[in-house]
């Protein structure tokens, strides 16, 4: 009887075994699909996001970068014009010295009266 015991209970785990792989393969090809449709779709929403994120910042930084790049524009424009004046102001100061070295040279040839 004990032969005939184990005998049994060996096809009834090899039953549950086979019926339990059914039922889980069963599961695993119904639940598979919407999970990887599910993972594709968070994947998506996350790539999406994160895209949005970066061209963000790039725009971000770009408008930085371009306000940046106008402020050194207008102080070099400011540096420039007052290069500019300074060296008109030099010019102008030069031409009057030599103007007064002109006199004085004219000055001292003509003879004075005494």
């Amino acid at each position: 009887m004990s032969e005939q015991s184990t005998h049994t209970h060996d096809y009834r785990f090899l039953t549950g075994l086979m019926v339990g792989g059914v039922v889980g393969a069963g599961l695993a090809m119904l639940l598979a699909p919407r999970a990887a449709a599910e993972i594709k779709e968070r994947a998506a929403g996350s790539a999406k996001h994160l895209g949005g994120a970066v061209s963000e910042r790039y725009r971000d930084a770009r408008l930085r970068a371009a306000g940046a790049v106008d402020g050194i524009a207008r102080k070099g424009r400011w540096v420039r014009e007052s290069v500019s004046e300074a060296v008109v102001r030099g010019a102008q100061a030069v031409e009057r010295g030599a103007q007064d070295v002109e006199r004085l040279a004219t000055d001292a040839k003509t003879p004075k009266a005494v």
